[in-house]
């Protein structure tokens, strides 16, 4: 399935998502539990020496150099190296008649780390990320004991540092499974793939692939859907191939096709949202306008004969879902608007009177606030014509300027002010997004940012 919106993370905001992960994977490291070390050895002439190794502590752990790189066919790639950690722990030691015990520091250096990353997504969509391949090398370890037998612990001394050595490259890529699952998986599953929008939509971006590493960045393609809550049905189109610029100025891009924005207004469409009601309480107090028969009798003749001085009531709705096109100039639509008028009787009935097909250019503004996709509405001229009636025929021409202030001061104020409100980009918890932009393609809209992450 095409994607209807794709997120790319470019090696620049990998590097930045890596500052914090290998700060986290620190501290995780520095918090090791060893476990006790013993053993036994035959000394020339004076027989079996058991050794044992207990109270193993990490007093730190550091990871000075590290990378992380998008691998084709693997997925994320985190190299460390140079890395080192310093512990201490007590010994103790027998042979024949001598007994003794102390304490040790040890010194680990030139630790060598290679971490590969998989990205999945489960059957809803949802995204998996798992350690696939760990490997871990000590180069360098030093041990200082402390105690009245130097010559007696040289005789151990290498077999400590290789038993050391051993468990310590199990435990770390250990902890860097355990880490990689309890914090990392856990974080990005606050990666919203459904979001709810109001009380008639939501929206989703669940994986339709897992998503793919190039040799710059990695991108994953989303759903990109809008759907009614109360019943979801699948649009009458599907998305266009998206393909995003080989732009890499910035942390992050988004591309929303137009499948993205056309599924919300057949969203909207199909839950109601898209119809609108005015009468004369809705009307701007500095609009010098009443919404009666009377006003509309000078335009409509028969009006004044047949409802005389009545209240009046129009119902704007969309026949269909109207249907955006992006391009380079930016996102045009041409939505048809039947607007159905009413005479308000004395019960508090309606009497229909007519209808008037509205047809108007519209253009859109889109712009990035906080977390969330934003716009507005500017509208052209409207066209008029006239659908059915039950008050005889006559000229639309004449009721243009009327259908211009409905537009214009009652109906697009009420559009904008749902767009302004926006809606939300598939991020995880805690990203602020900066430093954005909006370009315009053909059949998609770029969008590109740095982010920040704010710390619990």
């Amino acid at each position: 399935t095409n994607p209807g919106f794709v997120v790319r993370i470019t090696q620049t905001g990998l590097d930045y998502a890596h500052q914090h992960g290998i700060r986290i994977l620190e501290k995780k490291l520095a918090q090791l539990t060893l476990p006790d070390i013993s053993g036994d050895f035959r000394v020339l002439r004076v027989g079996k020496v058991h050794y044992e190794l207990s109270r193993l502590r990490l007093r730190n752990f550091h990871l000075p150099y590290s990378r992380i790189s998008p691998v084709p066919n693997v997925g994320l790639q985190v190299s460390i190296s140079n890395a080192f950690t310093e512990l201490d722990g007590d010994w103790r030691v027998k042979m024949l008649f001598i007994r003794d015990h102390g304490s040790f520091d040890l010194k680990v250096e030139n630790v060598y780390i290679k971490i590969s990353l998989r990205l999945t997504s489960d059957n809803a969509g949802k995204p998996i990320i798992s350690t696939s391949d760990c490997s871990t090398r000590i180069s360098k370890v030093r041990v200082l004991f402390s105690g009245k037998f130097g010559w007696l612990y040289n005789l151990f001394h290498s077999a400590i540092e290789s038993k050391f050595k051993k468990t310590l490259e199990i435990k770390v890529c250990d902890s860097v499974a355990k880490s990689v699952h309890s914090e990392l998986q856990t974080y990005i599953r606050t990666l919203p793939v459904t979001a709810k929008i109001d009380a008639r939509t939501g929206i989703d971006y669940s994986f339709v692939a897992p998503p793919v590493a190039t040799a710059q960045s990695l991108d994953t393609g989303l759903k990109g859907e809008f759907y009614s809550l109360a019943h979801r049905s699948t649009a009458s189109f599907s998305p266009l191939p998206l393909s995003l610029p080989s732009d890499h100025d910035r942390m992050v891009y988004f591309g929303a096709s137009s499948y993205f924005f056309n599924t919300a207004g057949f969203a909207y469409h199909a839950s109601g949202a898209l119809v609108f009601e005015i009468t004369d309480a809705v009307i701007p107090k500095d609009v010098d306008f009443h919404l009666n028969t009377s006003i509309f009798s000078a335009f409509v003749p028969q009006l004044e004969q047949m409802y005389p001085n009545m209240p009046m009531k129009l119902r704007l709705s969309t026949p269909t879902a109207p249907f955006m096109n992006i391009g380079p100039g930016g996102i045009s639509l041409k939505p048809v608007v039947d607007v159905q008028a009413y005479a308000i009787l004395p019960n508090s009935s309606l009497a229909p009177l007519f209808v008037l097909s509205l047809v108007r250019n519209v253009s859109a503004v889109i712009d990035v606030r906080s977390d969330h996709i934003v716009g507005s509405l500017n509208v052209g001229r409207i066209r008029l014509s006239l659908k059915d009636s039950v008050v005889g025929t006559f000229p639309v021409r004449m009721l243009q300027s009327i259908m211009n202030i409905f537009a214009s001061e009652i109906l697009l104020p009420r559009l904008n002010a749902r767009l302004d409100e926006g809606f939300p980009l598939p991020l995880p918890d805690r990203i602020q997004l900066f430093n954005t932009f909006v370009r315009f393609h053909q059949n998609f809209l770029l969008l590109g940012a740095d982010v920040h992450f704010q710390p619990k």
